[in-house]
This record gives C-alpha cells, structure tokens and sequence, in this order.
C-alpha cells in the first residue's frame, strides 16, 4: 500500500475500534543545513523526520495520539491508545471533523522545486554571503553565513473520505555581521527564502546588506522620551500584522480574549487599507490547497478598506461563534488544530518611503524590535527596539537601547502605509508609519 491507503487504513482501524470518526496526518520532512564562519565549515547536517498522528472521536470526547512509524504492524496499538484515552477526558461541544470538506483539488501551486542542492552548493552560497559582509568597511567579524534546503510532505486522511497530499520545498540564505570593536560592537543580519532555488536573494547581496547594517548601528545615542511619529521598516513592520493575526484568531474572539471580539464590521484602520490572507498564492511561503483539517482553502479578506470582514477560524472556532471554517486550521502530528495564519499581508499605500517621512521633524525609524510585544486582550503594546533617528524627514543618528510603546488600537486607526511591500517573509507589510508613539529613552 501507498502512504494514502496505509492512512485509510489505519482510520479504518479506528472506527472498527468503536471510534465515531476520526482523521490520520503523516508529516514527512527533509532537510540539509549548513553554517560557515571565517570561511570554514562549522557546522552541515541533515535530517530526515516522519511523524504520524492519529486523531480520534468518541462522540463528542477526543484524543490525539502520534508515532515516529507508519508500519502497519504498529496501528492496532496505536488505535488502543487513542481510544483508551478518548474515553476518559471530558467531552468538548464543539469537537468533531470539519463539517466543509471537499475532494482535495488537483491545484498545482508550484511549491516544490524539484532542485535538491548538493552539500557542496550550499557551502558555496553560505561561504560568499559572509565573505561579502567582510568586505563592508567597517566589518570587524561574522557570525558567519548560513545556508538549508528543506522538503516536507504531508498527508492527510479522514473517515469522511477526504485524502489529501501537499508537497512544498524551501531554501534560504543568511550571514550575521558585526561592526566596531569591545563595548563599541554593533551587530546586524540580513536573509532571504524563497520556495523555489531560482528565487532565492543572491547571496552576495545578501551579505553585503547584513554588513551595511551593522556598519550604520555603530556609536548609538539614547535619545530622550517623546512622543513621536515612528516608521516601522519593512523587516519588523511584520510585527503589527502579528497583531492583527492574534486579534482575529478565531479561537481567541471565542474565548473572549481577543482586543477585536466585539468589532466585527467596524472600522479598525483607515480607508484604503487591507489585510489579506492568501493561502493559494503560488510559490507562497506558506501556500496550501487544504487546511489541516481537509477544508479547502481559499483568500480572505480580513480587514477590507479598514473595516474588519473576518476571523480565522478552523473548524472548532465557527462552531464556537456559530460560523463556518475559513481553511486556516493549522496542526501538527501531537495536537488538534488551531486556527492560523498562512500567507498574511497589508496591501501597499501610494506614496513612497521617502514621501512616507518628508514630513516629520523629529521622529524615529525602527530596524529591530525586542521583546514584549502587543497583550490580546487589552492592546496594550510595548518593546525594545534599535534603528534611526527621523529629523527634517531624513535618516539621522542611530538609537539603540530605547522602548517604545502605545495602545494596539489606537495605532490601527493611526496607521498610514508606503508602497513598497514585497512577498518574503510569509507575514509582510511595507514600511509602516504610525503616530504618536511613545518611546521611552534618556
């Protein structure tokens, strides 16, 4: 048998076993990494995992059991536990396979290249992302230059007679420089991903960007607390749609812990800004036919024209709020899913970077965000951050060791975005301006 009729198989098994339904999720994966530091290889491993989870209902009690093996010899046991425990937790109203299952799509969304990178390879592009950080002026050391190649398989089977297989490959480049000597230190990184080899950032202009960066940190001031504009560069302007994500997940608006639960078709940013989750987008970070529970996936609309449209909801969540799964459960082979994002982004503005800050006399734009970050439930946002000084709309001076805070919602409605966004973290956002953020320094 094939891995789809070994998981059918083993679903059957389940509800011989007195299970009223139940689903089985293989996840196969791949990977090859490698890290050079001063030219020289530090570090080059590969892994090869499989992990099978078994999922199984006894009315409206539940159990998830997992095993490192798909040999048949091993299913009736695994049945027996899975059953066994399912009869004595407590029953959850809400559970149950999704009720919007469709035949998996024959959808090609180009996310596995075929292109497996030899060893060699990969040291050849880690080796020249951390010689072009060195050749910065001003670079004193790496942290060295990384660089993987990963694939995953995943495979899922349900007694309702959903089977469904989806495929997709990574690459990725990295290097870490540093600037400056002793105290005086200053470190900065860049990195690219991308599914498909032929997409990935050259390394060199990788390296030489992480160099650069580190260059630009060195001798911080720690400016005075004010209450300023602040820019948000487009590798931390993520952050705020990490937010957003957590305010729309669908399993925190039904517990009540969500800043959004009551906001539904209300205006939380300004018009003409949109946040879209697009799971079927090709070659996609995160790019998937189905969700984890077999539900097709489609693009949503989350916040349309600066009005909430939307939760992310799986299967358990709409029960909840008496709605229908949007295919955003997510799930690994140990636990039941859980709504999430896939891949999320806020549609570009109309002006410029530049044109985004002419205007502020004084104000500060962030390159790196530590720490904290935005609690669910009040909105309440603080975090360590490093970047520049804004004066007469122009770059000025690195900061560093500084906080900034201020209130999620408020920062929604004062929230104004440039045009520059590109597709290349899985969570993206151009740069960000918002105002009237506190930043807590001298």
């Amino acid at each position: 048998m094939d891995k789809t009729e070994l998981l059918a198989d083993l679903v059957a098994r389940a509800k011989r076993a007195g299970a009223d339904a139940a689903d089985a999720l293989l996840a196969i994966s791949a990977s090859l990494s490698v890290s050079i530091r001063h030219g020289d290889v530090e570090h080059l491993e590969r892994s090869e995992n499989q992990d099978l989870g078994l999922r199984v209902f006894l009315g409206k009690q539940i159990a998830v059991v997992s095993a490192a093996s798909l040999d048949p010899k091993g299913f009736d046991r695994l049945v027996e536990r899975a059953v066994a425990m399912a009869r004595v937790v407590p029953p959850d109203q809400f559970a149950g396979l999704a009720s919007e299952m469709t035949p998996a799509e024959a959808l090609n969304l180009d996310l596995d290249d075929q292109q497996e990178p030899e060893a060699a390879t990969l040291i050849s592009r880690a080796r020249a992302a951390e010689a072009a950080a060195l050749a910065v002026p001003g670079i004193t050391n790496t942290e060295g230059g990384d660089a993987g190649f990963g694939r995953s398989e995943m495979l899922l089977a349900t007694s309702a007679g959903f089977v469904g297989r989806q495929t997709r490959s990574s690459h990725s480049i990295s290097a870490v420089a540093l600037a400056g000597e002793g105290v005086s230190m200053q470190r900065d990184y860049d990195y690219g991903s991308a599914v498909y080899f032929s997409d990935l950032e050259d390394p060199e202009a990788v390296g030489r960007s992480a160099g650069e960066r580190a260059v630009r940190r060195l001798n911080p001031t720690r400016p005075k607390t004010a209450k300023l504009p602040v820019i948000f560069d487009p590798r931390v302007s993520g952050s705020i749609l990490g937010s957003v994500s957590g305010a729309v997940n669908g399993a925190s608006v039904a517990r009540g812990t969500s800043l959004f639960k009551d906001k539904m078709g209300q205006r939380i940013f300004a018009p003409g800004i949109s946040i879209i989750d697009d799971p079927r987008r090709p070659r996609g970070l995160r790019s998937r036919v189905f969700d984890g529970e077999g539900v097709a996936t489609r693009r949503l609309a989350i916040i349309e024209d600066g009005i909430l449209c939307s939760w992310l909801l799986d299967s358990r969540s709409a029960r909840q709020l008496g709605l229908a799964s949007t295919g955003h459960a997510a799930r690994s082979t140990g636990s039941p899913p859980s709504p999430s994002a896939t891949n999320l982004f806020m549609t570009p503005g109309k002006l410029t970077p530049a044109e985004l800050m002419a205007d502020i006399k004084e104000g500060l734009y962030v390159t790196e965000l530590m720490g904290g970050g935005m609690n669910g439930v009040t909105g309440d946002y603080s975090r360590g951050a490093a970047g520049f000084m804004i004066r007469d709309g122009q770059l000025a001076e690195a900061v560093a060791e500084i906080t900034i805070a201020g209130n999620g919602l408020e920062m929604f409605a004062n929230l104004t975005q440039a045009n520059d966004l590109v597709f290349k973290r899985g969570t993206d956002a151009p740069t960000l301006r918002i105002e009237g953020l506190t930043l807590a320094g001298a």
